[in-house]
């Protein structure tokens, strides 16, 4: 037995989105997004669902703050749905919208937990989408709009901001493999749907530098990790193009103010290239204060010819899969953030998702989810080997709170901490809720 112990300065948390969890739809004002338009759509989401209804977070803001506050975390990451608050993408604020967030934010502070906003979780108002959605660069100037408002209206009461959460998603997975919203299946539009989400992220921290808000901002790209099946150089280069399709792709342009040469390269093959224009990467670029990590899975992967966009294959040798079919592989979770020092020196990192699927139902009022325990356990042990390895870790919050909305999956894939019954709302704290909030409590956990 060992004890992983946690400085004691370490902040704990949850997060959300708002897609996922808040509902009401079309109350208050509120306008489409492109996810109402694409979940509506048949075959694209699993058995026709919605988020028109969700977990009802909107009418249930203070029952689920409270389930932060017993859980003992002081930080909450949650998304604002742009179009609440602009329902055109620009022009008119919705004020119902605005009112909702600040009494949100408001019942947070008042239970002593600190809010953690990110701007952009990939509900992008339809009326954008119609004029071309993120492949027009208006859409970057309405995001600097909406971005500007919202550091101006929660000046004071919001001190950590995200621009952009897993811009790999919103460009590649939605415009490239086409699984999320709107679906395209085009390697240049991601490409420059890639580009464009930096640079609105770049220019809304200019925007922040420039309006002297209080507080902190950067961005939370998602991450994974192939470990190379062999030594052969085939099988490192086919995991190096893998891990940078995430890792690079988007960390170069904001901390190095450049697009990685071997993968510029090797798109260049593919017939795509960024469409970068003057000025671009120097916006990109803006120093920003913090970073957001998501990571839930990797594997071992060996060069296979014509395997995918890498000539990469994902292998079974044998590791444990979540419900969601992915890899418990904690190793990358080390072995990635290891690899982001090293590359980006100690820029201060938070852990802003990290979680497994479970679908265990309540039993006697019991969700026991020992599995998702085992996850938690092994990836914080990760995450602290990262920490004693000299990686500059100041948080850790678990993906989800509670069970929602999962995207194309729609409701048949479960990542909370609670239990949510869809029929009637109803909230069950899981098994792990209770070891995670021992574990917040104790600031360490026995392996």
């Amino acid at each position: 037995m060992a004890i992983i112990q946690f400085p004691k300065d370490f902040r704990w948390g949850a997060a959300t989105a708002s897609y996922q969890i808040e509902g009401a739809t079309n109350e208050d004002g509120r306008g489409l997004s492109i996810w109402d338009t694409f979940s509506k759509t048949p075959g694209k989401v699993h058995n026709g669902d919605t988020g028109d209804v969700a977990c009802d977070s909107y009418h249930r803001y203070e029952e689920d703050v409270d389930l932060i506050h017993d859980l003992g975390a002081d930080v909450y990451r949650f998304s604002v749905a742009w179009p609440r608050i602009f329902p055109n993408g620009t022009g008119e604020v919705n004020q119902k919208g605005v009112d909702y967030y600040h009494k949100l934010v408001d019942y947070m502070l008042e239970k002593g937990i600190e809010p953690m906003c990110t701007l952009y979780h990939w509900d992008l108002p339809q009326a954008l989408q119609d004029k071309g959605g993120w492949d027009n660069r208006d859409t970057i100037e309405a995001f600097v709009q909406y971005a500007d408002f919202m550091f101006k209206e929660f000046h004071g009461k919001i001190k950590k901001w995200i621009t952009v959460n897993e811009p790999w998603c919103s460009s590649f997975l939605s415009n490239y493999i086409g699984v999320h919203a709107p679906g395209n299946q085009n390697l240049q539009l991601a490409m420059d749907i890639a580009h464009h989400l930096l640079v609105a992220h770049g220019r809304a921290v200019k925007s922040f530098r420039e309006s002297k808000i209080e507080g902190e901002i950067g961005y939370a790209p998602n991450v994974t990790w192939f470990e190379p099946y062999s030594t052969k150089e085939q099988d490192i280069e086919a995991c190096n193009r893998g891990n940078a399709w995430n890792l690079e792709w988007f960390f170069d342009p904001v901390f190095k103010g450049t697009y990685p040469d071997f993968m510029l390269e090797w798109f260049k093959e593919k017939g795509a290239v960024p469409t970068v224009l003057d000025g671009d990467l120097e916006i990109i670029s803006q120093p920003i204060d913090f970073l957001g990590i998501n990571y839930y899975t990797g594997n071992v992967g060996r060069y296979k010819e014509n395997e995918g966009l890498f000539d990469l294959e994902n292998i079974d040798i044998g590791y444990d899969k979540t419900a969601i079919d992915w890899f418990i592989y904690p190793e990358g979770f080390y072995k990635v953030l290891v690899t982001i020092k090293d590359l980006y020196s100690s820029v201060p990192i938070y852990i802003t998702e990290n979680g497994a699927c479970y679908n265990e139902e309540p039993v006697n009022g019991v969700v026991s989810d020992q599995k998702r325990i085992d996850y938690l356990r092994t990836h914080l042990t990760a995450l602290k080997r990262s920490m004693d390895s000299g990686v500059n870790v100041k948080g850790f919050l678990y993906w989800s709170l509670m069970d929602n909305f999962e995207w194309a999956l729609g409701y048949s894939m479960r990542f909370g901490i609670v239990h949510v019954n869809y029929e009637t709302l109803e909230r069950t704290k899981k098994d792990s809720y209770h070891w995670f909030s021992e574990t917040i409590k104790k600031g360490e956990f026995i392996v």
